[in-house]
């Protein structure tokens, strides 16, 4: 029997992405804080772990990550699985395309915030794998980031080694445990030394902690972020 294949491609499928938007202190201009969970967290979750930081007064975006991940032995409904911020098989063509996809995705969501609140600027809080999307959200989009705080992540700086380097206003505050032994420090200081030459005001600091987000790293972010604009309640 003859066979041919007439077509065969790709077609998008969207999915419905969780998000929640908290508004504290009074009604005026002031900063819109992004946060970005970890790997199989979501938006609930995440918010009970830096509630110190809704402390400020602020906008406070919580993003779920668009990739629902599912264990066999996970008896949750759908929207309390973990979630995951990109797609990551050991190829790194993969890795790029969905970083950048969900930075399109995250930069829709903000966007329409935008159309409806006053934001003076603009700071990613990312953890572990929200640190990295965080991390390529602000190279990729330094026109619109003012702030980035990454916890536990690394920055890809050699996904950008041949764009424009325009991080002169970009202030970027990298959170590493000692005891981290999921993701290591070195490479992750390795990178911030090499967006500071391209002009970003970069602060690495090591805090005596594992991989686990704890109340240190949002402590330590309250007080980075005051003297940028940032004001506590």
């Amino acid at each position: 029997m003859k066979r041919e294949v007439l077509t065969s491609g790709k077609a998008s499928f969207k999915i419905e992405v969780p998000y929640k938007l908290i508004e504290t202190g009074e009604k005026k201009e002031k900063p819109l804080i992004v946060y970005l969970h970890g790997f199989r967290q979501h938006i609930n979750r995440f918010q009970d772990l830096v509630s110190d930081l809704l402390q400020i007064e602020a906008y406070h975006l919580f993003i779920q990550g668009p990739y629902p991940i599912y264990e066999q032995s996970d008896k949750r409904k759908v929207e309390d699985w973990g979630r995951a911020w990109y797609l990551y098989d050991g190829d790194q063509g993969q890795f790029a395309k969905s970083l950048e996809l969900t930075a399109e995705f995250i930069q829709d969501l903000i966007d329409n915030m935008l159309n409806h609140i006053s934001a003076s600027r603009l700071c990613l809080f990312g953890y572990s794998m929200g640190a990295y999307q965080a991390g390529y959200f602000a190279l990729s989009r330094w026109k619109h980031v003012n702030e980035l705080v990454m916890v536990g992540g690394r920055l890809k700086t050699e996904l950008f080694e041949n764009g424009e380097h325009n991080y002169g206003h970009l202030n970027i505050l990298a959170l590493h445990g000692k005891n981290d032994e999921t993701v290591k420090a070195i490479p992750q200081k390795s990178s911030i030394k090499k967006v500071e030459e391209w002009g970003a005001n970069v602060l690495f600091k090591e805090l005596n902690e594992g991989h686990k987000l704890v109340r240190s790293y949002t402590t330590t972010t309250s007080k980075w972020l005051v003297p940028l604009g940032y004001k506590s309640l």
